[in-house]
């Protein structure tokens, strides 16, 4: 399947030369698409649809460096190289601090140049989008590190006050963990650790977020959730992990329990240190109450 990229041109003689240039390459070859100004580009641009964006300096009323600075500010992670009939050394720094990964000048782009700044642009982007990887995700179960569920909280609890929404905070912690690596050693446990990690995101929403937040502690972020939702899900997920029969290397099958805590932004916590100690202090008392289930703070 030919990857597409979106051209954002108000010049129609622009798109047929760039055309012509791509029926050039010599190495893959890509399907161009082509949008006429700022208020048609923008959102094809935030759809997602096109792994990399040829954006022109001059749109109109309005110039690509402001399309570039709300793409960005909007979560755009598509790679755009700029393109401009200015040779101003100036364009081509504002153009890079604005967050384009290349720039080319009209007059002087070939079929050679186009092809190697494509190149470039998706290479840098996929290092880009596994740098990002690393440093938000956890290496074993590939949920949200810690780091970034700090970050996440503190950003949707501000969204939720701004908005007047309510927002689910669980904490789960898998029942006598340190047995199961006691027993059948580490491996086993990475095993359980990605089963209970399966099972809890399946549990959730798309707009939900799952972190591993410690050895064997997960958090939940549940969107526009009242407490009985939370809670109601937080069962669910507890009755969904007891019943996974887990096989490890040594041929044991294991039945691993969750405990979860529930707290809800902001009755139980306006800060997030508030609102995780809410919600740890409901874990604990699932635990003390025997482990294996929910509990509400």
């Amino acid at each position: 399947m030919l990857r597409r990229i979106l051209l954002i041109d108000d010049d129609r003689l622009q798109f047929r030369l760039t055309e012509k240039l791509f029926q050039s390459f010599h190495g893959e070859q890509f399907t161009l698409d082509w949008s006429s100004s700022y208020e048609d580009g923008l959102p094809r641009l935030l759809s997602g649809d096109y792994a990399v964006c040829l954006l022109d300096y001059q749109l109109g009323a309005r110039d690509g460096l402001s399309l570039i600075a709300e793409a960005i500010e909007a979560g755009c992670t598509t790679p755009i190289i700029f393109l401009t009939a200015e040779t101003s050394a100036n364009i081509d720094i504002a153009a890079m601090k604005a967050g384009a990964l290349d720039y080319l000048v009209k007059g002087e782009i070939t079929p050679g140049s186009l092809e190697r700044s494509l190149r470039y642009a998706l290479q840098l982007s996929d290092t880009l989008r596994q740098l990002k990887q690393l440093a938000t995700r956890d290496e074993l179960t590939g949920l949200l590190n810690r780091r970034e569920f700090d970050r996440m909280l503190a950003e949707e609890m501000e969204r939720a006050r701004r908005f007047g929404r309510s927002l689910a905070l669980v904490m789960c912690d898998l029942d006598h963990f340190k047995s199961v690596n006691d027993a059948h050693g580490h491996p086993a446990g990475d095993a359980v650790l990605k089963v209970a990690a399966t099972t809890l995101l399946a549990g959730v929403r798309s707009i939900d977020r799952v972190a591993r937040v410690g050895g064997e502690e997960f958090a939940l972020l549940l969107m526009e959730t009242t407490a009985a939702e939370a809670v109601g899900m937080a069962e669910r997920m507890v009755a969904a992990m007891r019943a996974q029969r887990i096989v490890v290397a040594d041929g044991a099958e294991l039945t691993v329990t969750l405990s979860a805590g529930v707290a809800i932004f902001p009755v139980h916590g306006a800060e997030p240190a508030a609102l995780i100690k809410a919600a740890d202090k409901a874990l604990y008392a699932a635990k003390h109450a025997g482990r294996d289930r929910a509990t509400s703070a």
